[in-house]
């Protein structure tokens, strides 16, 4: 895999990848370790936004 996919962690732990880049994303995961650490960072990363998403709409 390219050195853009180490590029593709936010997208992946946002969900915005489609099936083949998720699939593709995978398999470099099984790989690197660089990715994996960098995905654990970015694990909460989801549910953070999510949270100002909600708290923004409470205050409008």
């Amino acid at each position: 895999m390219s050195e853009s996919s180490h590029f593709e962690v936010a997208a992946y732990a946002l969900g915005v990848l489609d099936d083949a880049d998720v699939e593709a994303f995978e398999r470099h995961l099984d790989a690197c370790e660089r990715c994996r650490q960098e995905l654990k960072v970015m694990a909460e990363l989801p549910g953070l936004l999510d949270d100002v998403k909600s708290s923004s709409e409470r205050t409008n």
